[in-house]
């Protein structure tokens, strides 16, 4: 889970350099088209079909157009906002997953963890900082990427197991291809011919993101979901480290207090549950 996060925190900052010199579509659907390719062959290695034979179930269609939520607004959030806070917005998924598993799966919860989810959403809005004095409305994106990628979670209990990491990973990037169709057709923009450098980083977000989703696949389904799941937040840690050397980022002090408040809050849902039940 720890290099699931490290990777897709030096996927986030490529991305994001990318989206300097590229339109916020076109890196999307660069970096989705390279990604299905990858997944595409490493599947037909092992003599597998692309797309698993259940694709247009339910449960995977509803995974879906929650992941093209996510990773379309989390586009828009690594491109208009610092990387540290779009990261930082994002740790609120698992309390997000939790609240969403007692509506949906009825998992009764205990006042404690209620509580610790709802400072961790004070810790959100200490990032966002919804006043008309100091409100940035693009942060937003990086709210509604949270809501997208929680309920990509859910939707993943009920997706069937025998979807290999290969098969789950054409299906993500198939659909990261497809959101930037889509912005492209709602924001009117065109393609430009990418720099070099612009091409390397898009190449490199793409190993990383691989790398990053084979990991964090193979940690949710061998590893203990109440062990593991704590070490998602290790993604801030390096989010603040590439944030600061890459683009000169550094949070004032609302925006520590906030990530500090999610952080906590979150390891304490995730590492508790069972106690305050």
């Amino acid at each position: 889970m720890a290099a699931a996060m490290a990777a897709f925190s030096v996927e986030d900052s490529f991305f994001k350099h990318a989206t300097q010199s590229i339109p916020t579509s076109q890196a999307l659907m660069m970096f989705g088209g390279l990604g299905l390719a990858v997944f595409a062959l490493l599947s037909r290695r092992r003599s597998e079909p692309v797309w698993h034979p259940q694709l247009l179930s339910t449960a995977l269609i509803l995974r879906s157009i929650c992941e093209l939520c996510g990773r379309l607004f989390f586009a828009l959030a690594l491109a208009l906002t610092p990387l540290t806070s779009a990261s930082a917005i994002l740790q609120a998924a698992p309390l997000v997953v939790v609240v969403g598993a007692v509506v949906f799966f009825g998992e009764r919860v205990g006042w404690r963890r209620w509580l610790a989810i709802a400072m961790g959403f004070a810790g959100v809005l200490l990032i966002i900082r919804p006043t008309p004095a100091l409100f940035d409305p693009t942060s937003v994106f990086a709210v509604l990427a949270t809501l997208g990628f929680a309920g990509r979670d859910l939707a993943t209990r009920a997706s069937p197991a025998t979807m290999s990491t290969e098969q789950l990973g054409s299906l993500g990037f198939a659909i990261l291809t497809l959101a930037g169709v889509i912005l492209s057709l709602v924001m009117g923009e065109q393609p430009v011919m990418p720099p070099l450098p612009t091409v390397a980083a898009i190449m490199a977000a793409t190993t990383a993101g691989v790398l990053a989703y084979s990991a964090l696949t193979k940690a949710m389904r061998t590893g203990d979901i109440s062990a593991v799941t704590p070490f998602r937040y290790t993604r801030q840690l390096f989010a603040l480290i590439l944030g600061f050397a890459i683009f000169g980022e550094w949070p004032d002090l609302l925006t520590w207090v906030g990530i500090g408040v999610i952080i906590l809050s979150g390891v304490y849902t995730a590492r508790a549950g069972r106690q305050d039940r």
